[in-house]
């Protein structure tokens, strides 16, 4: 008894009464006002950094093609053309990449013209036909509009053609990304035009369109989510029933599920340690020995050798046993646990509005992740786009006198080079000179740093204020006459007006270790491709010290925040006295956290399962007969809306089932307080549940003439 009282005294003294204590404090003060002037100063760097990118960025870069004067395509005086038909495709196959495209644009050494549809039929100009003499209107007619701008109408066709102003050929093309791109796999020979290869042409495209991505297959993605997105919906819908099903009916079925998972572990390893024996017994009875085989690298030659299934037998076999002392040495903490999940599906059932707060979360994340990507694209786009001259190979022998590669004005003529055809103002790419473009290293630096932080504030916010209204449930002594009328809302603005510092302050240690986690996972990237075991090794031990702390900081965060919920103390003086708290109560903490995941494991399981089957035999057409207004799409690929229904089950499910490991966190830290603050006298009574008092052979004295309390 000594022993473990001087271990409790390591971690602190347990709490002491205070007649004065209901619950979450109401009158407190603000708390690391320091760190949240540092927060907010941030945060107004940040809007900075957003004007900034907004004033210098010009996101048009990425998002509409240009022609070859560097005007957009689809805004502006071109708003109703917004494609880009190139003249010669050709020259563009070789080098093209969907890389290039994002940033850069499709740089190519042909004439560019923005378009409003892309041309549907072949057609060519019939060099045996002599059109010295024929005029531009003449000849192109309908398809004028493939020439570049300003083209005078009476101009001859020979000299458009020798000015590169009219293609000399269209294909059937298609809009992709904004440009046309020719069919491939179609017949490109057309009559009077022996310089048209049609295999050069069609594997050219083909290579293109490989390159940017197959269109059928984003057509057919497409198709498939408008016929499928009702049903998709339904789907969720059927999960966020199933969550909350899920978690009501613990209050009923808690004790039964829990021995059932418990018992299907227990029968999963008397199956192992059963199927071990019998490989074990043939392999013993063909003298099948380790010694035999000898040291080999092929690892499934040792499955053939009856010592591996000797040692997975043996280790089985301990499992199961250490397992079956738990369960008899601790089956009173597990009876607690049990009470825990019981008393926190009834604040949930309570407090239904706080079933729906991760849609706030939601929001705010969206609203995050949105502003970083906005600056990131601002910012990548903050350069002027510059232009140099292209010559196409094969007229760089008549081209000799041609700066190529300076830059030059797309507006401006290149008549003085007449002597080069095909000659081009291409764009090069974006100038990296500038204010912004200086630093522009240094602002998507300070993005990164401001997506992480405010992600992880936001994420503290939640699990503060979830923290806060169900700490109101449990210190509420009669349920629910004394729960308070708005506690989620009441929670949220008290956490903002009084913690927004101490959020902040955790949210900012846990954003160190991520970037610190970055950082070596880049600096592993680099070093994949070195010999060097050490450095790798040395790596590898430093990104699992970081993950374990990272893993540690967000417990100690989560318990600090259910603290400062409570008692409103600062964050260094709350994660302290939780985790003093915690470590008196280990052994409750790790029944109970392990009782908790394997409940909400097997609600996931059960959620995201449930809906994936429906799924599946839904939209593979297994599912028949469901009536005139129920017919099944038909899809391309059936296995798409499945997974798009099964990922979004599983995002509603854990919405649902954080909100639930949130409230048995904060009722199993209000427990522990209740434990060491009260002793069941009139003066001090308990607060837990008749059900927890119970299992601990606890009660409260009833004052003489006064009633019991109510469950």
């Amino acid at each position: 008894m000594g022993g473990k009282q001087k271990e409790n005294e390591a971690y602190g003294k347990s709490a002491k009464y205070d007649p004065s204590f209901r619950g979450p404090i109401k009158n407190r003060g603000c708390t690391d006002i320091i760190c949240c002037v540092l927060f907010l100063l941030f945060i107004l760097g940040y809007i900075g950094v957003g004007l900034v990118a907004w004033v210098y960025g010009d996101p048009r870069q990425v998002l509409y093609p240009r022609n070859s004067t560097g005007a957009y395509c689809g805004v502006g005086e071109n708003k109703d053309k917004p494609y880009v038909f190139y003249f010669n495709i050709l020259n563009c196959a070789v080098s093209a990449n969907v890389i290039s495209i994002a940033q850069n644009g499709l740089q190519c050494p042909t004439p560019q013209v923005c378009v409003s549809s892309c041309p549907e039929t072949p057609w060519i100009v019939n060099e045996i036909q002599d059109y010295s003499s024929k005029t531009v209107d003449e000849v192109y007619k309908e398809y004028k509009n493939f020439c570049l701008p300003g083209v005078p109408p009476d101009m001859t066709v020979e000299e458009s053609l020798q000015k590169e102003l009219c293609p000399r050929f269209l294909l059937p093309s298609t809009p992709a990304l904004g440009r046309c791109f020719p069919f491939p796999n179609v017949n490109f020979t057309l009559s009077g035009s022996p310089q048209i290869d049609n295999t050069s042409i069609s594997e050219g495209i083909s290579g293109l369109l490989d390159n940017i991505n197959a269109r059928d297959i984003s057509v057919k993605i497409f198709e498939d989510f408008a016929q499928s997105w009702p049903w998709i919906l339904l789907a969720l819908g059927v999960a966020l029933v199933l969550s909350l099903l899920f978690i009501l009916l613990l209050r009923l079925v808690a004790a039964p599920l829990v021995l059932l998972l418990i018992v299907g572990v227990l029968a999963v390893l008397a199956y192992g340690i059963y199927h071990c024996w019998q490989q074990y017994r043939a392999l013993r009875d063909k003298g099948a020995s380790i010694s035999e085989l000898g040291f080999t690298t092929d690892l499934s030659a040792y499955q053939s050798v009856q010592e591996t299934w000797l040692a997975a037998l043996i280790i089985l076999a301990v499992l199961e046993g250490i397992l079956l002392l738990m369960l008899i040495f601790l089956r009173q903490r597990i009876r607690i646990a049990v009470a825990l999940l019981k008393e926190a599906s009834r604040a949930v059932g309570q407090m239904m509005s706080t079933m729906f707060y991760p849609l706030v979360t939601f929001v705010l994340l969206v609203i995050c992740i949105s502003y970083w990507a906005l600056i990131a694209l601002y910012l990548a786009t903050s350069g002027q786009p510059q232009y140099a001259y292209r010559v196409p190979d094969s007229n760089a022998s008549d081209c000799q006198n041609v700066p190529v590669n300076k830059s030059c004005d797309p507006m401006a003529s290149t008549g003085n080079f007449s002597s080069c055809p095909g000659l081009t103002c291409a764009f090069q790419g974006y100038s990296s000179t500038g204010p912004a473009q200086r630093s522009i290293f240094n602002l998507q630096i300070y993005g990164v740093l401001g997506l992480f932080w405010t992600v992880n504030w936001v994420l503290a916010l939640g699990q503060c204020v979830l923290a806060g209204a169900f700490a109101s449930f449990y210190w509420a002594f009669h349920k629910p006459k004394d729960i308070p009328t708005f506690p989620l809302s009441s929670a949220f603005i008290r956490t903002l007006r009084y913690h927004t510092g101490s959020l902040a302050f955790g949210a900012l240690i846990l954003t160190l270790v991520q970037i610190a986690r970055i950082i070596l996972e880049y600096i592993d990237h680099k070093l994949r491709g070195s010999q060097n075991p050490v450095a790798r090794c040395i790596i590898c031990c430093f990104k699992c010290c970081l993950w374990c702390l990272e893993k540690f900081i967000k417990f100690l965060n989560r318990n600090a925040y259910i603290m400062i919920a409570i008692y409103g103390k600062n964050f260094c003086v709350s994660a302290k006295n939780a985790f003093k708290l915690l470590m008196r109560n280990v052994v409750r903490v790790v029944v109970l956290d392990k009782v908790t995941d394997m409940l909400l494991f097997f609600g996931k399981l059960l959620v995201v399962g449930g809906v994936g089957v429906l799924s599946f035999f839904f939209f593979s057409g297994r599912i028949k007969g469901l009536g005139k207004d129920f017919e099944n799409p038909h899809l391309n690929y059936y296995w798409l809306p499945i997974m798009t229904s099964i990922m979004g089950a599983y995002v509603i499910a854990s919405g649902f089932f954080s909100v639930f490991g949130m409230c048995v966190d904060t009722l199993f830290l209000c427990f522990l307080e209740d434990l060491e603050r009260n002793d069941g006298s009139q003066e001090r009574p308990y607060y837990m549940p008749m059900a927890l008092m119970k299992i601990l052979g606890k009660k409260n004295e009833v004052p003489a003439g006064g009633k019991k309390r109510k469950k």
